[in-house]
């Protein structure tokens, strides 16, 4: 499988002046916005956010695992990991409670493949395991997203996807599954309705896909 390298505008943080952008519009639609300096203070800040002892669902993301916030949470003993709860789970005889605890945690945490300049999140999956979480049905929802992934628009954010993001994942996953991913569903998230639910650690910084 041949490499593909990514485009510049796709891979570079944005400058400031475009993260207050994005920060003011995704505010103005009701979601909770922190811009941080780097990767390590959005790992000290989700320690904060979550509540020792709080169920929590991480969704499959490259920023979670590079930032090693996936590690303290499904690692650390410090929370109910659904993921490290549903290890210990027959799929064949328990996969609508996998289903249920994955959907409904209390408080989901993950990424998104695009974040626009005018307010919306963009969220890419092949399972769909945590667009449920996502889109209401978690108690809480912190999405930690890079500089690299603002976007001027939602047309923008479906080629950074199309273009950017299912190449990289595709060799993340021959890599490690020996299977190419599968660009099966898209979330747009256009605003959250119900404040204090949706929180964007948004990084001055590039990390992730």
């Amino acid at each position: 499988m041949t490499t593909s390298t990514p485009t510049a505008p796709f891979a570079d943080p944005a400058p400031a002046q475009r993260l207050e952008r994005v920060a003011a519009a995704l505010t103005a639609h009701g979601f909770t916005v922190e811009i941080l300096d780097d990767a390590a203070a959005a790992r000290t800040r989700v320690k904060e956010l979550i509540p020792e002892g709080a169920t929590v669902f991480t969704g499959a993301s490259e920023t979670l695992r590079l930032s090693g916030i996936d590690e303290d949470i499904n690692g650390s003993g410090r929370y109910a990991s659904v993921k490290a709860r549903s290890r210990t789970m027959d799929r064949a005889t328990q996969l609508t409670e996998i289903w249920q605890a994955i959907a409904c945690p209390d408080v989901i945490v993950g990424s998104v493949a695009a974040v626009t300049e005018t307010g919306s999140l963009v969220a890419a999956s092949a399972s769909g395991s945590q667009l449920a979480g996502y889109s209401g049905a978690a108690g809480r929802a912190i999405w930690i997203v890079g500089a690299q992934k603002v976007v001027p628009d939602l047309s923008t954010a479906l080629r950074r996807i199309e273009d950017h993001c299912v190449p990289l994942e595709n060799e993340r996953c021959m890599k490690t599954y020996g299977q190419p991913s599968a660009l099966n569903r898209v979330l747009i998230l256009n605003a959250e309705p119900h404040p204090g639910r949706g929180t964007v650690l948004l990084l001055r910084e590039a990390i992730g896909f």
